[in-house]
């Protein structure tokens, strides 16, 4: 009976343990009133930045080392108010601000707006530009609830994330490592003199060696394939088609990731737990176990399917379509941006590239093959096309973040309180975006200032598919996307790589890539491990100083 047992003579029970707080205050929050002014005055120079850069020069600038640069200037300004702003944790809620503002505004906001505006139905852009903000906020959501899983773990490559992080530190210690960065900054903005893509080479030294590898192949035969084969393998949506094929098998890959662990972990309850070895670094293990990871992305679709639903009231698409056809536009067009973030997200962590605009572009000749009408259709791939960018980009931030956070104890608290700053950071940045590309997309349509994929996209919608073997030539190069993908499995992501590196055509970045790709090895069979924080400085110098050099292109126009 309960009475018998507590004793009278058995000693209290001892309190319970007081968290271990002995290594600094709580992590920097977004609404200390400094922070909030410098995170909203950054945003908005971000969002011009990437209105500006992707109407005249059709270019995306990743400006969140800008905004760790700025917030490092502006914290050794000899005011007092402002000394708060030496800490790497607001610097890294600075550049989450002000590389969200950048890729919303450009990217997803003003770029989905343009697809109905050049079609020429102006009286569509106001509610696509409710239904791009309903997709790009729930994109966010869905990296933030994902981001630390086995499906998108913290310690990938995130090449752009960790350039952020190195300048933060660099420039928070000095000496040798920031010599080291401050020389490959110097070299990567040269290089943007001489049209040379040395932040290619930057990935190169910080990605996955075998996704980096496939991403240089693709580079290499889109380039050269004229002249080898006497056949653009960019034209006549052969890359289209590997795309398919690898994103396809990619998809499956995250499904039984996600379903094929549920049974081990069952069977592992019914037997006597092991004892596992301690983990030597406890900021490498899974923050999001799969049952979360499914939740979220299962919340992340009837997300998605809220805002079709949404787009498809407010662009009068009720009225137009049956109830049927409407119920499978709003289905489809969920299932679209979800597939198209993860695929862009997979491709971005492992090589610091996003093919957002050619998954968009699959799902454009999807659609004509399914005959879904042209206005439907633009505000399809308008809603489709404000999700990717602005995953990828949150996946660079939170790397930068995490990379900053990982000496912090206890770490895990921290760490999620971090990321939960970075979060709000990145809305903040959301809602100034929009209402720059509110206030702007007049002035910048009126001039004929209009992101050039949005032209490819609406001209695409009006002319149709053209060749009617498109559908056919894209199935059958879907075969060798898939197998490679097939091959590399989750983590390398070598089918959707090749078939990056096929979407662009950029001169001479494949021999960057696979240049830096040699010299990474050899160098590292010469230095040892030293090599790699020696390399993962010098990348993310040429990264940094490419990032410097694209952002200053807005001085040109």
């Amino acid at each position: 009976m309960a009475h018998h047992t507590a004793p009278h003579h058995a000693p209290p029970p001892p309190p319970p343990p007081r968290p271990d707080t002995s290594e600094g205050p709580a992590h920097p929050r977004v609404l200390e009133p400094v922070t909030l002014v410098v995170l909203v005055v950054l945003a908005a120079v971000g969002a011009v930045i990437g209105i500006d850069l992707v109407s005249k020069l059709g270019i995306s600038a990743n400006t969140s080392v800008v905004g760790a640069l700025v917030a490092m200037l502006i914290g050794r300004i000899p005011l007092n108010f402002l000394r708060r702003m030496r800490s790497v944790h607001r610097q890294n809620l600075a550049q989450s601000a002000i590389s969200a503002a950048t890729f919303a505004s450009a990217n997803a906001l003003l770029t989905s707006v343009a697809v109905p505006y050049v079609f020429g139905r102006t009286d569509l852009v106001w509610p696509m530009l409710a239904g791009a903000f309903a997709g790009l906020l729930i994109d966010a959501w869905v990296l933030y609830r994902s981001f630390g899983s086995r499906l998108l773990p913290a310690d990938a490559a995130w090449p752009p994330g960790t350039a952020a992080a190195e300048t933060i530190k660099a420039g928070d210690r000095g000496g040798r490592r920031a010599l080291i960065l401050a020389g490959g900054t110097a070299v990567g903005l040269a290089g943007t003199l001489f049209s040379l893509p040395l932040s290619a080479a930057g990935v190169a030294f910080l990605g996955n060696v075998w996704a980096l590898a496939m991403f240089g192949v693709g580079l290499l035969l889109r380039q050269y394939s004229p002249d080898l084969f006497s056949t653009d393998l960019g034209a006549g949506y052969i890359p289209h088609g590997v795309m398919v094929g690898a994103g396809i098998v990619a998809l499956g890959q995250a499904v039984h990731m996600l379903l094929g662990r549920r049974g081990s972990r069952r069977a592992g309850r019914e037997a006597a737990p092991a004892p596992e070895p301690a983990a030597p670094d406890p900021t490498t293990a899974y923050t999001v176990d799969e049952s979360a990871l499914r939740r979220s992305l299962v919340r992340g679709y009837a997300l998605f399917t809220a805002g079709a639903a949404l787009l498809a009231v407010l662009g009068g698409l009720v009225g137009d379509m049956s109830p049927l056809g409407l119920v499978g536009w709003v289905l489809f067009a969920a299932f679209a941006a979800l597939v198209h973030e993860l695929i862009v997200g997979l491709a971005a962590m492992q090589s610091g590239w996003f093919p957002s605009f050619a998954v968009t572009l699959i799902f454009l000749v999807l659609g004509l093959a399914m005959g879904i009408p042209s206005v439907p259709l633009a505000l399809f791939i308008g809603y489709v096309s404000a999700t990717g960018p602005a995953f990828a980009d949150m996946g660079y931030d939170l790397k930068a973040g995490w990379l900053l956070r990982r000496e912090h104890r206890p770490w895990d608290p921290y760490e999620r309180e971090g990321r939960r700053q970075q979060f709000l950071a990145a809305l903040i940045g959301f809602a100034v975006a929009l209402a720059v590309v509110a206030l702007a997309w007049r002035s910048y349509f009126g001039q004929g200032l209009i992101p050039p994929v949005a032209k490819v996209y609406a001209d695409t919608i009006r002319n149709g598919l053209g060749d009617a073997d498109a559908v056919r030539t894209m199935l059958l190069w879907a075969l060798p996307g898939a197998l490679i993908q097939l091959l590399g499995g989750t983590r390398r992501q070598m089918g959707v790589m090749l078939a990056t590196g096929l979407l662009i055509l950029t001169p001479q970045a494949c021999w960057l890539v696979l240049g830096a790709l040699v010299v990474r090895v050899g160098y590292r069979r010469f230095r040892g491990p030293a090599a790699d924080e020696e390399l993962n400085l010098v990348g993310a110098g040429l990264i940094a100083g490419s990032s410097l050099g694209d952002s200053a292109q807005i001085l040109k126009t």
